[in-house]
C-alpha cells in the first residue's frame, strides 16, 4: 500500500483542490492521510465535509496538537498503513498519472531509498517574478533536473511538496528532527536536508522521477522582498541547529564563504546580462542565511 501524507496549517484556500487531483488520479491501494497541524481557519470543516461527501475516498483526517512540520509529518508516518510514504504540500496538485509513475519508479529502482519529483511552480497572479532563474527556482519549491530520472547528485536533494520514502527506510535512519522544520508562520527548514543526508549515510540512493509531477501553487506574499528575508532567516537558523547538533559547524561556515563567492560572481554576471535583480535578490537571500547562521538563538 502507498499512503499519501498531507501536512495542513491554515490552507482552507487550497486544500479542496489538493484533495480533489488527488482523488481523480487515486488507483486501487492508496490511502491519504490529512494532518491538520492546529489550523485556525476553515480547514478542518473544509477537509470533514469534503470526506464525508466523498465516502469512497480513502482519505483520514487527523489533527496533530504540537505544533510544527516535523511533528506532523512524524503523526503522519506513525498513523500510514503504506511501506510507501509520499507526502504532499496542501497546496500541491498531482498529475493525474502520478501514482503510476510512482510505481513505476518503485519498480525500476528497488534499491533506492527515497524520491522526488518535477516541481512545477504556478504564480497565481500571472506574473514570475524577476528575480527567478535556476539559482531561485528552489524557493518557491520548483524543481527541474531534466527528463531523465537519476540520483541526486551531493548536496541536492528532493522538495517537501514531491518526496517519498520507502518506510523500511525510514524505520533504519529515523524520522523528521522536531527541532527543525516551519512552525506556525516561523520559515525555518532543514528537516528534509537532515534526513536525505541520514538516508544517504545509509547507503541508499536518492531518485530523481521527471515523470512524477505536481503543480505548486505560489501566492503573491511568497514573491516579495519581506519573504525572501524571512526565508532565508530560517534557513540560517535551521542550518546553524542542524550542522552544531551534527558537529559541522566549522565546516558549514567554510561552505557559507565558498557560497558567498559564487552569490557575488552571479551578480556581477547577471548584471552585465541586464537581470540585475536576480544577482540583488540572491545577495539579500545570503545576507539574511549568514547572520543567523553566525548567531545564537534568540
Amino acid at each position: 500500500m502507498t499512503s499519501a501524507i498531507i501536512c495542513t496549517y491554515n490552507r482552507e484556500k487550497y486544500i479542496i483542490d489538493c484533495l480533489e487531483h488527488l482523488r481523480l488520479a487515486m488507483p486501487h491501494g492508496v490511502e491519504v492521510l490529512i494532518v491538520d497541524n492546529n489550523s485556525t481557519d476553515g480547514t478542518a470543516e473544509l477537509v470533514k465535509n469534503y470526506l464525508g461527501d466523498h465516502p469512497d475516498f480513502p482519505g483520514r483526517y487527523l489533527l496533530e496538537t504540537r505544533q510544527g512540520l516535523s511533528h506532523a509529518r512524524n503523526r503522519g508516518i506513525a498513523e500510514a498503513r503504506g511501506d510507501t510514504l509520499v507526502f504532499l504540500d496542501d497546496d500541491s496538485m498531482v498529475a493525474e498519472d502520478y501514482f503510476e509513475r510512482l510505481r513505476e519508479g518503485l519498480d525500476e529502482y528497488p534499491q533506492a531509498g527515497a524520491f522526488g519529483g518535477h516541481i512545477t511552480p504556478v504564480f497565481e497572479d500571472g506574473i514570475t517574478p524577476r528575480w527567478l532563474c535556476r539559482w531561485t527556482l528552489s524557493w518557491v519549491s520548483g524543481l527541474d533536473m531534466g527528463p531523465s530520472a537519476k540520483a541526486f547528485p551531493k548536496n541536492k536533494y528532493p522538495i517537501g511538496a514531491n518526496m517519498a520514502f520507502r518506510r523500511s527506510v525510514l524505520e533504519m535512519t529515523g524520522l523528521f528532527n522536531p527541532e527543525l522544520g516551519r512552525s506556525g508562520k516561523n520559515l525555518m527548514g532543514g528537516e528534509e536536508k537532515d534526513l536525505f543526508q541520514r538516508i544517504k549515510a545509509a547507503g541508499h540512493s536518492i531518485i530523481y522521477l521527471p515523470k512524477l509531477r505536481i503543480e505548486h501553487m505560489i501566492p503573491p506574499s511568497r514573491t516579495t522582498t519581506d519573504y525572501i528575508r524571512r526565508f532565508g532567516d530560517g534557513v540560517g537558523r535551521s542550518e546553524r541547529i542542524r550542522s552544531k547538533a551534527e558537529g559541522t559547524y566549522k565546516r558549514r561556515l567554510l561552505s557559507e564563504a565558498v557560497k558567498w563567492c559564487a552569490t557575488l560572481f552571479l551578480l556581477v554576471g547577471y548584471t552585465l546580462i541586464g537581470r540585475p535583480s536576480c544577482g540583488a535578490t540572491l545577495v539579500l537571500f545570503r545576507w539574511h542565511v549568514t547572520r543567523n547562521l553566525l548567531r545564537e538563538a534568540r
